[in-house]
Order: structure tokens, then sequence, then C-alpha cells
């Protein structure tokens, strides 16, 4: 692909312009290591590194055309600066611009909150497939360009790689792409640049303060995105959360809610919630789901609401939602032989956490539950004794234990943890995760549930730096020679 300077630059604010205007570009990174002949390098300023001082080496490897918010004190011959106020905002442009604006060919619905974001976008992703049409996802657990699936870095990738995704869809006929906007792509201008047909909100609760300033900054940086919509996009949010409507606050697109509780322009009722699954009522239209929990029923309203904005027919919806399940490590429900079940989800904030021990105390009579869980290291350390506080609520046993502890010490995480559990009923502590899993089927019986929470879909742990093979299924599986 070769893309002339005037084409890449349509559009930009630009401060000034340094060297030859009349180049062609085949490439465009963030990265100086990944800078090739006759590539754009953007210099971005981030919370660690600032990429300016990477020109040099950009260069060395092939870049000729730097964007830049610092212009460098020596100018190299045969190369064009271009120098900006944001580099992040810029790099929104200038890759829409090299992929030839692709947002504006497929229908872009964004989805975003401190829960199910994972969850919805998948169920989306899936209900398409199952409607015929070719789709495209980006989230946390992987990334698919219609039947072909890349791996994951980040819950919103940057704008490069969301516009080459994007281009990689529309050449594959694509008509829809899903994808998950995280709090920190949003402050980081990730999105930036984007032509979005849709804005969903699932909920808001507390998440990455350890990020954030504030959990109001935290809210704010969530309501950019629906303020950035045009009046020809649409906004959908959960009305039945507390921040649902203040999304809408001088929101230009067309605005709809959905709720369970309130009364919205979609509303559901759910009739029957147990371990077999949901049985809910979408306006007047009685539907079973293999999914379960409340929060699973908002997830399917959500879809159902986000999809009849989009045009898909009330039949086929209704038809099609019933098949869906539960994406990988998200409420995934495994049977022992021996009558003990393990459930393993990604919960792993306060919220996610209560909403998951709620459901599985609504299946469980009198049988015990049983909650294995940690807390990220070099994250909001606040959130933690909130989970404890919440696992001895709600769970007749606690084990505590590592999830990814990256730099810290996890005996550190698990006191952090435990300083929100005031009545010590039964606590078990393994830094072990492996180990604590175990130690929790070794205390159940038949009919007790145990959950495993906070890594869900993932595949390895993140210790001291590096990232070691793990995941809590097959532990799980191993346990039970499944």
């Amino acid at each position: 692909m070769k893309k002339k300077f005037s084409a890449i630059i349509s559009g930009l604010k630009f401060i000034s312009i340094y060297g030859n205007q009349k180049l062609s570009v085949s490439g465009i990174t963030n990265d100086s290591r990944r800078a090739k002949n006759n590539f754009i390098y953007i210099a971005i300023v981030g919370n660690k590194l600032d990429g300016h001082a990477y020109i040099d080496d950009a260069i060395e490897n092939g870049a000729c055309l730097i964007l830049c918010s610092k212009i460098p004190k020596t100018l190299k011959k045969n190369i064009t600066y271009v120098l900006v106020k944001n580099t992040r905002l810029a790099q929104g442009i200038i890759s829409s611009n090299f992929y030839n604006n692709p947002s504006k060919k497929i229908n872009l619905i964004m989805i975003t909150g401190t829960n199910g974001k994972t969850t919805v976008v998948t169920l989306f992703y899936n209900l398409f497939k199952h409607l015929n049409y070719k789709v495209g996802m980006l989230t946390t657990i992987e990334n698919k360009i219609d039947e072909q699936s890349f791996e994951s870095r980040l819950t919103t990738p940057d704008s490069i790689e969301i516009n080459y995704f994007l281009d990689k869809m529309v050449e594959k006929n694509c008509k829809y792409c899903f994808m998950e906007a995280s709090s920190h792509a949003i402050d980081q201008n990730r999105i930036y640049g984007l032509k979005i047909k849709g804005a969903i909100l699932t909920n808001i609760s507390h998440d990455h303060i350890d990020y954030h300033s504030s959990f109001k900054d935290y809210i704010e940086t969530k309501k950019k995105l629906f303020d950035m919509l045009e009046s020809s996009s649409f906004a959908l949010v959960n009305k039945d959360d507390k921040r649902g409507e203040y999304m809408l606050q001088n929101c230009n697109a067309k605005k709809y809610t959905y709720g369970i509780k309130k009364a919205s322009d979609f509303k559901a009722k759910i009739i029957s919630n147990s371990i077999e699954g949901l049985k809910i009522n979408i306006e007047d239209s009685r539907i079973f789901l293999k999914l379960f929990g409340e929060f699973n029923a908002y997830n399917i309203l959500c879809i159902y609401a986000g999809s009849n904005l989009l045009g898909i027919n009330k039949n086929d919806l209704l038809i099609n939602v019933s098949n869906l399940e539960s994406p990988k490590g998200r409420f995934e429900l495994l049977k022992s032989k021996n009558g003990v079940m393990a459930i393993i989800d990604y919960a792993h904030t306060p919220d996610a956490l209560e909403n998951v021990l709620k459901t599985i105390n609504k299946f469980s009579s009198n049988n015990q539950i049983i909650t294995v869980f940690g807390a990220g290291g070099d994250r909001d350390k606040t959130k933690r004794p909130l989970m404890g506080a919440i696992a001895e609520k709600y769970s007749d046993l606690i084990v505590l234990t590592s999830d990814n502890p990256r730099h810290e010490n996890p005996q550190k995480i698990i006191d952090d943890i435990k300083k929100g559990i005031i009545k010590v009923k039964k606590l078990i502590q393994n830094s072990s995760r492996e180990r604590a899993i175990q130690e929790a089927f070794s205390k159940a019986r038949s009919g007790d549930i145990i959950l495993i929470a906070g890594k869900g879909h993932e595949n390895y742990q993140e210790i001291k730096g590096k990232k070691h093979s793990f995941d809590d299924k097959l532990v799980v599986n191993k346990i039970l020679n499944l």
C-alpha cells in the first residue's frame, strides 16, 4: 500500500511542516522498532516513555515521515517532519487516512462499561454470525475478522491497529464491527477520528482508580465516548444504572435506554433464574436462555436493543438470542462427577464479584459457596478490601490467592484483601493459584459451588514482569479428570 503525503494529512490540523511534501508512504507505526522503509513514525508521549526519544531509531530503521509534537534540534535531510499539538489525536486522523477511512464503510458499534464489555461484544458477534452476516469484533479475549481470529494484546487497540483491523474487515465485506471501548482507550484518544455508528453503556462501578485520578474522572472519561457521537449515530444506555442517563447529557446522537427495573425504551422481565438458565420476557415475548444470572439478562436485553436499532427483525432476534452461550471465562460452568460445580468468571471488580456471587447464592440452597480469588498487582489497591468484604458476605469459605501479582508481593495483595474481611469465617490463604484451587476442591462436597474469579479467559499469570502459562479451566479439568 502506497499513500501520498497529501492524502495522509487530509483533515489534520498541523502547526508546521518541514521537508518534502511530495513523498509517498507505505506503512505507519508508533514503535520505532517496527519502522521500515518509507514508514510514518508517530512520536507518542506515554506515561513512562516519550516516543520523541526514539525518532533517530525510527529514521535509522527506514522511517521517512515523522509526526511529532516537539521538533528535534537537528533535522535530517530527506526526512519530512510534521509538527502537531497532540500526536495521539493526529494519529487517529493519520491512521484513518492511511487505511482509507474504513470506519466510514462499516457499522462500528462501541461498547463501554465497567463490567460485561467482552461478553456483550462476543454475544453481538455470535448473534450476527447466526444471522449470516459477515462481522468483526475487537475484544479483550480476541480480535476477529469474520471467521479469522487474532490474538488480542489490549482491551482496545491503538488507532493504528483499529484502523488496520477495520480495513481488513471491509476487505472481507464485513458489514458490522463490535468492539470494546475501555476507559484507558477513551482517555488516550485511541478511538479518535473514527466514525461510530452506535455507543452502548453496560454499567459503571468502581474500577481503574489506579489510572484515573478519581471515580468522577473515570465516569467523565466514559462519557467522552457519548459526547463524540454524531447526530446520525445512536446512544444506548442501561437506565437501571444510576449513571446511565448522565451519559446521554449533551449527547448529539439518537438516545435510547434499556432496563429491567425502570421504564425504558427496551424492557425485559426475569421470569425465572436457575442453574439451568434464564427465562425472560422481552417486549411481551418469552424466551429461554442458556445463560445464567440477572447480569446476563441485562446483557441479552442490551444485545436485543442494539440489534433492533441496527434494523434486525424482532422475530429473528428472539429466535437466535436463545441459542447464545457465554464466552470463555464468563460465568463458565463445569460440573464434576461427584456433584461439585465450578464456575470460572473474569470478575475482578467489587461490582462484578458481587453480581456473580449474588447469582450463585440464588442457585445454592444449603450447600457451601467457596470463593477462590485474588487481585491484580500494580493496579487499583482501594478495591481489594471491598472485594474481601463482598466475598465474606456471600461465601461460606474464602480461598485467597494470587491473580496476576505482576511486580507486587502476592502476600501483600492478600493482606490488603483481608482488611475487608472482618469476621473471619473459614479462610484459606495460598499464594499458589493452582494449589489454592486444589484446596478449594478438597473442601467441597456434592452440591457445593466453587467460584474461581478474577482471570476468566486468561491463559497466563504475570509474575515479576514475566508471563507464565496458567489457565483456571485447565487446572479444574485436571482436578476433575475432564
